[in-house]
């Protein structure tokens, strides 16, 4: 199992970060991935290549990685042949390990990772008709206990570095065969950016809506994102990127300015008495300084509104009176926002209910009546434990026999 230890962190103390820019592996070789270009470039020299060399070859192998997704030197065409074996030799290109991959009957796509000292997180996709969206972890664990997240009933076990967060878009492009063709020659030249147009692409959106708080690991998230909405990486516009927090007042103004994407926040009640149980970071940052935060955040306008997220427990949050609480909040603050209610999605062992239908639709139509979007989402992957909320590895209760035998009748019955 896992060769490093767990912090055990109570949910409303900060996490004290890890700083660690490169996914650590026991060959002694760096991996490139989620490093940008000047700290290949640094490490390049540091391994040896004259300041010239080392400058042009970050920017072909920085290429290579995000525009071709290519995982080996080998494939790096306009790299010497001489060459190639130098940098394998001392780096590597690395994705999360696959430990296990499902598919729901609606589409969904889970897939249980692993990182190189054998700790397991998730990533989640979930294709619509108009878009693709990924579900990015940020944490393996996570340490903010929420009473309705079957996430949030694990231990928070360590901060997944940016390799391991810009690995999982990396790995998602990989299964949908997303990576542009042609030629890597010319790099000093202006490169025809029609080779990279994201159009018809099934993954257009990241959440970062996985495991683990991603304002708790601000500086890794904010590097692996950097890279995705680079134009000479993954070039994934800002305007389809959100993040998820639970109210992590300190660092959201920092969030707004440094990365700059959407903001989503977990809300799910509008009492203190109620929040503090549900979502316990409530009672270090208390809805009032959390909503202060929503309106002090950059960028948001009416073009680009903050999402509050909010989970339907019957008997527990879905009243008419809280929904006429949570339109006079939001316009207290005068907030460009919108509201998506979701159903909950139960798990073993969950000391709540989902709201019924007739209860959540009556409460989405008291939000739109006070002038506020409140669509309800459609619960996805629920099959496969892949919606929102479940989200917990489970694979260690498997033995890697009986992954083997479940991939082995999951061919057969594709090929059946």
């Amino acid at each position: 199992m896992a060769d490093t230890s767990l912090m055990s962190i109570p949910g409303q103390i900060d996490p004290v970060p890890v700083a660690r820019d490169i996914t650590p592996r026991d060959d002694g070789r760096i991996d490139l991935i989620g490093l940008p270009k000047e700290r290949i470039r640094e490490l390049f020299a540091e391994a040896g290549l004259d300041a010239k060399q080392a400058k042009l070859r970050a920017k072909q192998v920085f290429h290579w990685l995000y525009h071709r997704g290519v995982t080996e030197f080998e494939a790096m065409t306009d790299i010497a042949k001489t060459m190639r074996p130098w940098l394998t030799e001392r780096f590597v290109i690395g994705r999360p390990e696959v430990v296990e991959a499902q598919h729901s009957t609606d589409g969904t796509r889970k897939w249980l990772l692993k990182t190189a000292d054998g700790h397991e997180f998730e990533m989640v996709f979930i294709p619509d008709a108009d878009r693709g969206t990924l579900c990015v972890s940020s944490q393996v664990g996570c340490t903010l206990n929420c009473r309705f997240c079957h996430t949030g009933t694990m231990k928070l076990v360590r901060n997944l570095t940016p390799g391991e967060i810009v690995g999982q878009v990396m790995l998602a492009r990989d299964a949908l065969g997303e990576w542009p063709k042609g030629s890597m020659a010319g790099l000093e030249e202006l490169e025809d950016s029609a080779e990279y147009t994201s159009d018809g692409r099934l993954l257009t959106n990241i959440v970062m809506m996985g495991m683990g708080e991603p304002l708790y690991n601000f500086d890794n998230v904010k590097g692996a994102l950097k890279l995705v909405m680079d134009g000479d990486g993954l070039a994934l516009s800002k305007r389809r990127i959100t993040l998820s927090t639970s109210g992590v007042v300190p660092m959201m103004d920092r969030c707004g300015e440094e990365i700059g994407v959407n903001l989503a926040v977990s809300l799910h009640a509008v009492t203190k008495e109620i929040r503090d149980e549900i979502v316990p970071l409530n009672k270090k940052y208390g809805i009032e300084e959390l909503l202060a935060a929503c309106a002090a955040y950059p960028g948001s306008s009416n073009a680009r509104r903050i999402t509050f997220e909010y989970v339907m427990l019957r008997d527990k949050n879905d009243t008419d009176e809280h929904a006429r609480e949570l339109v006079r909040l939001i316009k207290r603050y005068k907030l460009p926002a919108k509201v998506n209610l979701i159903p909950f999605n139960p798990w073993p062992g969950a000391g709540y209910e989902c709201s019924t239908p007739e209860r959540v639709k009556r409460f989405s139509d008291i939000v739109f009546e006070g002038g506020i979007s409140a669509p309800v989402r459609t619960p996805r992957g629920r099959d496969i434990d892949a919606a929102c909320g479940q989200l917990k590895t489970a694979a260690e209760k498997k033995s890697r026999a009986q992954l083997d035998r479940e991939a082995a009748e999951a061919v057969e019955v594709a090929s059946a």
